[in-house]
């Protein structure tokens, strides 16, 4: 390894976070937006204006150039260290990294749709759609940390477990806030 392998490795794991938290929060401005479009005027416009100014800043400033950045990084720490490339784990943490990246080319789209007032997605399946990162950042922790010891059984059991949690706190979330618009 060379001298300034952890600096690469710390600067990876910074754009990571930082990526992960305009792909957190993205799909929530994506949620207040297309709830504003159905509001009365002039809340939305006034509300319409104020998300697509957040999306757009959120979008350009924080996640496009952290993805960017994350990846050169990423890239530079398999040159560093290639023998990773080797390893199965790595193959699958570099399939949950092509997903992500189509996840965020996804939220691209809907970003620019959104800029133009086209909505073709409902709250609701926005509200599903907001977990696809957690679900992905949930594999690649796991294979990163566990690595060769990872065991699959276990492994494939949870990440569904996972999934089918974050759907039901989904549906309690539904069910508590129409309670709440009921009073």
């Amino acid at each position: 390894m060379t001298e300034y392998y952890n600096y690469i490795k710390a600067l990876h794991l910074i754009f990571v976070i930082t990526w992960f938290a305009g792909l957190f929060y993205v799909p929530r401005l994506f949620i207040y937006h297309i709830e504003a479009s159905e509001k009365a005027s002039p809340e939305k416009e006034i509300l319409s204006r104020q998300l697509k100014t957040m999306t757009k800043r959120l979008w350009n400033i924080i996640t496009w150039p952290s993805a960017i950045l994350a990846t050169l990084f990423g890239i530079w720490l398999l040159v560093l260290m290639p023998v990773w490339l080797e390893q199965p784990w790595m193959h699958i943490k570099l399939t949950f990294v092509l997903l992500l990246i189509a996840y965020h080319l996804k939220n691209h789209q809907i970003v620019k749709e959104l800029q133009r007032d086209e909505i073709r997605y409902s709250s609701k399946f926005m509200r599903v759609w907001n977990e696809g990162a957690t679900i992905i950042l949930f594999a690649v922790v796991f294979l990163v940390t566990l690595k060769g010891s990872f065991n699959w059984i276990f492994g494939v059991v949870g990440f569904f477990a996972l999934g089918i949690l974050l759907l039901l706190g989904i549906r309690l979330y539904k069910v508590i806030r129409e309670k709440n618009q009921d009073r």
